[in-house]
């Protein structure tokens, strides 16, 4: 999860107030500290920390509750407000018609971050086009090359040529009549004139509508000069955070970057091509604090969903009849959309309730059934029945499995087929389901 520690540490401090019997002066003083020591911890500006901090035990203590709100909920609403605050206002990229322009230092991870905003444009209806217009690194055009075959998207460079102006002249020849054209271009150890002077000559002949800056989040708080001296330079639309994931220090380069008034677009969470997230304040403290979000979950699932199956599985389910193949192609859904840690942390009070080794197991075990029923025949997968202990025992010599393994896949599906035929019956059960997905449906829409 992104900023892990982070987060654990907020959480912790949110628990004191709801666990509390009532809010007084002592416990907000108290979870004021707890809330400053995270921040610094994360390697937040001291400055940024003290005046937040100052601000949240000011509302805390003089505002009162609005009607229907406990003083528990309006501090912990304080809190979140507060956080929100200090990691600014996002710059969404949306999916239209555009150039955009990747810019960045060397080692930032701007060829894969290109890739991955490719990725998301195209998942988005955009016909996509990238170009290799690094011409000082020479294994960039190679590796562009190979992100865009992974993703389905044309890449246009060539190796030869010295002048990321010309082959930007190019690709706009060459992708003419697509909908979005996003230029990777070169970087330097440092920003130096050339490097800024290569950049304002491409965005020029591009015309670039979105110059997004790529920084990697290990630079903490340096990351708000970089962005500032970027900004400076080439009039920045947004900012891309690399690996917020493996870092402590993100917290810092989020809010530095935020105070230069560079708006953060997307964070890379990942090393996987499908790890970056459009950057949305409110959802990315919720997460932090615990609290879930159930937008990106849902967003998640429509990405890695067949409609016409998640369907069929619906109406079988609905009509009491749930088979191991129903049970296959669940489980193919659920592990699409990412390792179950990730899907934890977008769902409420989850994330921090289950051990990593919890997760790997669970993760380990699902991965173990589906290998078991790529053993099964067609037949058993439709009428698991039939499977007694001859089939037991080809099913995981098949598999390389053992046969107790097999027996516990069976055991799981009959639980699960028990608590179908359960829900099935229990009319209000089913009643509220519906509710839920119909609210989950508007939400996504909303989104």
């Amino acid at each position: 999860m992104v900023l892990e520690g982070l987060g654990q540490s907020l959480r912790n401090a949110i628990k004191k107030i709801a666990n509390a019997s009532h809010v007084d002066q002592k416990l907000v003083k108290e979870v004021v500290k707890d809330i400053q020591r995270a921040l610094l911890q994360a390697d937040v500006n001291v400055k940024l920390v003290l005046e937040m901090t100052k601000n949240l035990e000011q509302r805390a203590l003089t505002e009162k509750p609005p009607a229907g709100m406990s003083s528990r909920e309006h501090v912990i609403r304080i809190v979140y407000e507060e956080l929100v605050k200090i990691v600014g206002k996002p710059k969404e990229i949306p999916a239209k018609p555009q150039r955009i322009l990747m810019v960045g230092l060397y080692g930032q991870g701007k060829t894969t971050t290109a890739g991955k905003l490719a990725r998301d444009l195209h998942k988005r209806g955009m016909k996509v086009g990238l170009v290799a217009a690094d011409v000082h690194r020479p294994a960039a055009y190679d590796q562009l090359s190979q992100i865009g075959k992974k993703i389905n998207v044309p890449v246009f460079g060539d190796p030869k040529e010295k002048s990321a102006v010309r082959i930007a002249k190019k690709a706009l020849q060459e992708f003419d009549g697509f909908d979005v054209i996003i230029f990777d271009t070169s970087g330097r150890h440092a920003l130096e004139p050339d490097l800024i002077s290569e950049i304002k000559e491409v965005a020029k002949a591009v015309d670039a509508e979105n110059k997004l800056l790529v920084l990697d989040a290990q630079t903490g708080q340096q990351a708000g000069p970089q962005a500032k001296a970027f900004h400076d330079a080439v009039g920045l639309t947004g900012v891309i955070l690399t690996k917020m994931d493996g870092t402590a220090k993100g917290g810092g380069a989020l809010s530095a970057v935020a105070e230069t008034g560079a708006p953060i677009s997307y964070i890379g969470v990942g090393e996987h091509l499908e790890d970056l997230e459009r950057f949305d304040p409110d959802r990315f403290i919720s997460r932090l604090l615990g609290m879930g979000d159930i937008k990106s979950l849902i967003e998640k699932a429509s990405e890695v969903m067949d409609e016409e199956k998640a369907e069929e599985v619906a109406r079988k389910v609905m009509s009491g009849k749930f088979t191991l193949k129903d049970m296959y192609d669940q489980m193919e859904m659920l592990q699409g959309m990412g390792p179950l840690k990730k899907l934890a942390s977008l769902l409420p009070g989850l994330g921090d309730k289950l051990a990593d080794q919890d997760m790997e197991a669970t993760q380990e075990r699902l991965e173990r059934f589906r290998v078991i029923m790529d053993s099964m025949t067609e037949e058993e997968l439709e009428n698991p029945r039939l499977i007694k202990s001859s089939r037991v025992m080809r099913i995981a010599r098949g598999s390389g499995t053992q046969p107790r393994n097999v027996r516990e896949l069976l055991k799981q599906y009959e639980m699960s087929r028990k608590a179908v035929k359960g829900f099935m019956g229990n009319r209000k059960m089913r009643r509220q389901l519906m509710k839920q997905f119909k609210d989950a449906d508007i939400s996504a829409k909303d989104a």
